[in-house]
């Protein structure tokens, strides 16, 4: 059975208790991991998974929380012969392999080596035996990409929004998706304090009621802001005033079966 596991599940401000948002995906021979922020390596070994067995990284966008610690994941490996693909759009591709060069991380003396894969509009790739995935662009960032899975063993979809505002395409593409994991920055009454959030993120109240009218089966929220003080309590509360499935708010290092 597949696992998702969250090695964070804050945003770019971490707390005592949340990292910046980062996945894992374990579908039987295959590690995913889904953005790179900092402490990949020990996190990985926390949840009982080898780093060596990481066979791909997809990078939802280039944001610092997103991507800062690629370089320190490839280092940690240098002596060990690993091969990783590596999924972005083209502007992360090519930030990535600027921020490797920056450290010399793609020299032939280092044995793990990244092999870049510039994703394209409609196109199917595959993972692992049993799972695929293709990518949609979404506003936040010029370079920002939401991920969609089949886990065909299971005949299960799960779609990864990364750090999005409110983007109606992305919900139409979910409907009556199995899980859908997406940006939950902040209850509501931030964005109306600072409404420039809007043109960025999305909050709770947003997030329950479309995900309501998508009829996704399984919501999880994720992103939390670690500069703003609310609990996610009230996180939990804003989104079942509108969407009545399930409800996973996640914290870090959290195992869920798919």
């Amino acid at each position: 059975m597949a696992q998702l596991c969250f090695l964070g599940t804050g945003g770019s401000v971490a707390t005592e208790k949340r990292d910046n948002t980062a996945l894992v995906i374990s579908s039987g021979e295959a590690l995913l991991l889904i953005d790179c922020p900092g402490g990949v390596i020990q996190k990985i070994k926390r949840l009982g998974f080898d780093p060596r067995s990481v066979t791909s990284i997809l990078v939802t966008h280039i944001h610092p929380d997103h991507i800062y610690g690629l370089p320190s994941f490839v280092h940690s490996l240098m002596l060990d012969e690993c091969l990783v693909e590596l999924y972005g759009s083209e502007e992360t591709i090519r930030f990535c392999q600027d921020l490797l060069d920056l450290f010399h991380l793609r020299e032939e003396k280092i044995k793990t080596r990244i092999c870049f894969k510039n994703t394209e509009k409609n196109k199917i790739y595959r993972l692992s035996s049993s799972l695929i995935f293709s990518a949609m662009r979404i506003p936040h960032d010029s370079s920002s990409l939401a991920y969609r899975f089949r886990f065909e063993d299971t005949r299960r979809d799960l779609t990864y929004s990364g750090d999005t505002p409110v983007f109606p395409s992305l919900f139409k593409a979910s409907a009556g998706i199995d899980y859908l994991i997406h940006d939950c920055s902040a209850p509501s009454r931030f964005f109306n304090k600072y409404p420039s959030l809007y043109r960025m993120h999305t909050h709770s109240l947003d997030l329950g009621r479309l995900s309501q009218e998508a009829k996704v089966r399984c919501l999880i929220p994720c992103h939390f802001f670690g500069e703003l003080d609310f609990s996610l309590a009230e996180i939990e509360k804003e989104i079942r005033e509108n969407f009545e499935g399930k409800l996973i708010v996640p914290q870090d290092l959290i195992k869920i079966d798919l």
